[in-house]
């Protein structure tokens, strides 16, 4: 397996410890990733688990694009009642809604937001969940249109008909584990090019920003692009610590502290980049625990969410807009 399927593997124990799939659904979607139910049987012992209870969520239908627009071993939270549009699309201040473009023989999709002014603008990448893309993300590209940023939020489903097509977030998991990494880092890549290519946009000034398996992507592209010049990953997965030395992005990373799996990866990554003299800065959050910005989701962490993207603006700001 790869570093994004070992990750995803974890992921579903967690799901099955918390008691958010059967065992059976357990190694089924385990056998998915290992090709078989030898490995998938083998991978769960030494995975431990045991099953601890929660819910799955809805798909809504994808909002409609508008006339102005231009062409997550711990699981994403399940989504509970909170705000899910803080920035409505039809706001006069932006323009927003979904796009689409071709590369390198795939019709990628996301959701597009922009200042209402010609700009341009500084830009940014947004990577969702494990869950796909949720409207919270496109919901954080409105937000992001408000502080003045271009902001794209990439479909890393776009490969299996875009999220969209699923009938709830589950499935949405299920068939994001069948995309690599190297995919990933390909459509990713793509969408760089596609922001730059926008006359909106200062091809100069690229960040991007991800959360929880977007976190981990975002690490990977900082480390495969050298056209990201700021990245927030909010509590990622580590990179592979060999590339570690090609991220030339400065890099804030958004933790939490009870989040203890991805925080173990922390110290080997901290020094790497110190090693290599990358620009970065870590931020953990106390009392707070992975997903905890996700204002749709069980784990929000109010105080540390509005912390963290205070935090967010303050970095971009610096590095993007200077």
């Amino acid at each position: 397996m790869d570093p994004v399927q070992q990750f995803l593997a974890t992921e579903i124990a967690q799901d099955y410890r918390t008691g958010l799939v059967t065992r059976r659904e357990f190694l089924r979607r385990l056998a998915l990733i290992t090709g078989g139910a030898i490995a998938a049987s083998s991978l769960a012992w030494s995975l431990a688990c045991a099953p601890e209870a929660a819910v799955p969520a809805a798909m809504p239908s994808p909002t409609a694009l508008p006339p102005t627009a231009t062409s997550d071993p711990t699981p994403s939270p399940t989504p509970a009642p909170g705000p899910v549009e803080t920035v409505a699309p039809q706001d006069p201040r932006i323009q927003a809604g979904p796009v689409q473009f071709e590369a390198n023989g795939v019709t990628v999709q996301g959701y597009l937001s922009r200042p209402a002014a010609d700009g341009p603008h500084p830009a940014v990448l947004v990577i969702h969940e494990n869950r796909g893309l949720l409207p919270h993300f496109p919901d954080l590209t409105r937000r992001l249109a408000l502080e003045g940023y271009a902001a794209f939020a990439l479909d890393l489903l776009s490969r299996k008909g875009g999220s969209a097509g699923f009938p709830d977030s589950g499935a949405m998991r299920t068939a994001l584990r069948e995309v690599t990494q190297e995919q990933a880092v390909e459509d990713m890549n793509a969408s760089v090019a596609y922001l730059q290519a926008q006359p909106f946009v200062r091809p100069d000034r690229i960040g991007a920003t991800g959360f929880c398996y977007g976190g981990g992507m975002v690490w990977l592209l900082a480390a495969r692009n050298p056209q990201v010049r700021a990245a927030v990953p909010f509590y990622g997965a580590a990179p592979p610590l060999e590339e570690v030395p090609n991220i030339q992005a400065a890099v804030l990373g958004i933790y939490a502290a009870e989040d203890n799996r991805i925080n173990a990866g922390v110290p080997d990554l901290e020094a790497a980049l110190k090693e290599h003299g990358t620009s970065y800065t870590f931020n953990t959050y106390a009392g707070a625990n992975h997903a905890f910005f996700n204002d749709t989701g069980t784990r929000y962490h109010p105080e540390s969410a509005q912390a963290a993207w205070k935090e967010t603006l303050a970095w971009f700001e610096q590095h993007l807009k200077a």
